[in-house]
């Protein structure tokens, strides 16, 4: 079900995650921040970890369930005043696996308890907990108490004009 070796390589995979539904499969681990590229693509610093745990199991009604948590500390840039900002990371998402080309229906789409996650049967968890990352971040993070950048000296002077002064200009010689 877990394949170690990969695991030592710097990827965890589980090669059936049906089967490791079933049997009530627990992983769980801490991989630091620089592993996940594309979200170290999209932080201040990829410093720190991610401590996350994996567990399946079967629902009421016998179908494969994956609880998925994680939490951590990103560093984001603040889109106010372009300063760091520490961001506390906590994920809690059900996934529900279904062998890819397998129909869905209508009323599992609908629910909002479970993500369906479509799988030939093996899962790289840690790509997994990288795309739940990148989804739970903010769209715009920013300081809750964060003021615009203060203006200089040299901003002061056109900050005054109109922004449509310099077509006003143009106007009047006959370009516009």
């Amino acid at each position: 079900m877990f394949d170690q070796d990969l695991a030592e390589a710097g990827s965890v995979r589980v090669s059936d995650v049906f089967r490791f539904a079933a049997g009530s499969g627990v992983l769980e681990g801490e991989t630091p921040v620089a592993r996940f590229v594309r979200l170290a693509d999209l932080l201040a610093a990829n410093s720190g970890t991610l401590r996350w745990r994996m567990k399946g199991r079967l629902d009421a009604e016998g179908k494969p369930r994956l609880d998925l948590a994680a939490s951590g500390r990103l560093m984001l840039r603040c889109q106010r005043c372009l300063s760091d900002l520490e961001w506390k990371l906590e994920i809690e998402a059900v996934l529900l696996p279904v062998r890819a080309g397998q129909d869905m229906p209508e009323d599992e789409l609908e629910n909002d308890e479970a993500d369906v996650i479509e799988l030939d049967g093996e899962l790289d968890v840690l790509s997994l907990l990288e795309d739940e990352a990148i989804l739970a971040l903010p769209i715009a993070p920013r300081h809750a108490d964060c003021g615009m950048p203060e203006a200089t000296e040299a901003d002061s002077g056109i900050r005054g004009q109109s922004p449509f002064a310099a077509l006003a200009g143009l106007r009047g010689r006959g370009i516009l």
